[in-house]
């Protein structure tokens, strides 16, 4: 195994996560061409990740974590945001274009960082990182304005945007907080629980959204009387274009765990929305389903606005100031004895070495403090 520096590992995860995140969001909406079918597709996905896990442990090339009851609890809240983060994500590239998911994502920052202040321990943004937050607002709202679902639909096309930006913020601070207290043996072990816990829900969601019947009805359209059968009678494109969201699904959840480890909540949201360069350029290759120019344009102001975003520093704890007012005052205190004490002559006098003694017994224990 390839041995990594830190900042080769980081720099590694960052652009894994980013190559995999990009890519899925256009895989998905390919997928969703052919078979609309949000949940479903999902979970195959999740179901088809879990098999290469065990698949490869079975077969003695991917070590895995055993399952304990004690990490369960965690992942389990952590797995009903992932699944109903996922879900919206896919009801928002089923009634919306990409930009739409782009620009809810990019929002998710600037409240990330006011819960990474809150819980994770780290201070409020920078005047400059304000800045750059608000500058993310203004983009969104003006790609808002050109949005041609905003203007038919109004507030009613951004619902499940909204509700995928509070979903993907509780996730990222959540999700941090579930590297720093569960302890993995192997880097299976967050990916082997999210899709374990992950594919239930998202089976009742599915359920609750009638996909299957719209399934069935579909099937019903192809004459097919088993799912064998349907998937033979569909274009061959798409079924390639599921097993590529398979894979890719399975990567994305081995990079993003490795790099929300690496980095903090707030920076690994901002790569998650600026890895999205690429989607959108692409996406505009592939579809005719996208933003004006003006639009494009906010879009990427959104992005810059990310680019400056400055990671804030730890929050100090309270004793810190004063254990370290304290030390340096000792070490004044040794310092002005020391000096005080000093002979001028060429030897020590009785009475200066009884006076060092003393000093030193007296400012022992302040230097030890």
């Amino acid at each position: 195994m390839v041995s990594l520096s830190p900042r080769a590992e980081v720099i590694a995860s960052v652009i894994s996560y980013s190559l995999c995140s990009g890519f899925l969001v256009l895989v998905n909406k390919l997928i969703l061409h052919y078979l609309p079918f949000p949940s479903i597709v999902i979970v195959i996905q999740l179901l088809s990740s879990v098999m290469m896990i065990y698949g490869g442990n079975f077969f003695g090339v991917m070590p895995i974590d055993e399952m304990k009851l004690e990490f369960l609890k965690p992942y389990m809240i952590y797995t009903v945001a992932f699944s109903t983060g996922v879900y919206t994500n896919m009801m928002c590239l089923n009634t919306s274009n990409v930009e739409t998911v782009i620009v809810a994502r990019a929002c998710s920052p600037l409240v990330v960082s006011l819960l990474d202040s809150f819980f994770l321990g780290r201070e409020l943004p920078s005047r400059r990182s304000f800045i750059a937050l608000s500058l993310i607002i203004v983009g969104a709202y003006g790609y808002a304005l050109t949005d041609a679902a905003f203007k038919e639909q109004g507030v009613s096309a951004y619902f499940w945007p909204t509700l995928y930006l509070a979903l993907i913020t509780f996730e990222m601070v959540y999700g941090k907080q579930i590297v720093r207290s569960v302890k993995f043996k192997t880097v299976s072990g967050p990916v082997q629980y999210t899709n374990l816990l992950g594919w239930p829900p998202m089976f009742m969601f599915a359920k609750m959204g009638g996909e299957f019947e719209r399934l069935h009805a579909m099937m019903d359209s192809y004459d097919a009387k088993s799912y064998s059968g349907f998937l033979g009678k569909l274009p061959k494109e798409s079924i390639a274009l599921m097993v590529l969201g398979c894979l890719i699904g399975t990567g994305i959840g081995y990079s993003g765990w490795w790099c929300r480890g690496k980095v903090s909540a707030t920076s690994f949201t901002l790569i998650g929305v600026l890895n999205k360069c690429i989607t959108v350029l692409v996406n505009l290759m592939i579809w005719d389903q996208h933003a004006s120019a003006i639009g494009i344009a906010c879009l990427f102001i959104c992005l810059i606005g990310g680019a400056f975003y400055e990671q804030a520093p730890m929050r100090k704890k309270d004793g810190d100031s004063e254990m370290k007012a304290q030390a340096e005052k000792d070490v004044e205190i040794a310092s002005v004895s020391s000096r005080h004490n000093t002979p001028s002559g060429g030897g020590l006098t009785k009475r200066n070495a009884d006076s060092d003694d003393e000093t030193t017994n007296m400012t022992k224990p302040l230097i030890q403090k």
